[in-house]
C-alpha cells in the first residue's frame, strides 16, 4: 500500500525543507548584518581625507 509510505516520504521532504529554510534563514540574516557593516565602513572611510 502506497498511502503510508508516501506520506512518511512527504513528512521527511517537508522536515528537510524546514530545516533548510532555518538554514537560509540565518545565512540571510549574516550576510544582511556583514553587508550594514560593510556600509558603516564604507561611509567611515568616505569621511576620511583624501591623500
Amino acid at each position: 500500500m502506497l498511502g503510508p509510505e508516501l506520506l512518511e516520504r512527504i513528512t521527511a521532504c517537508r522536515a528537510e525543507l524546514d530545516d533548510l529554510e532555518a538554514q537560509l534563514v540565518e545565512q540571510l540574516a549574516e550576510a544582511r548584518s556583514e553587508r550594514d557593516e560593510l556600509a558603516v565602513a564604507e561611509r567611515a572611510l568616505e569621511r576620511l581625507p583624501h591623500g
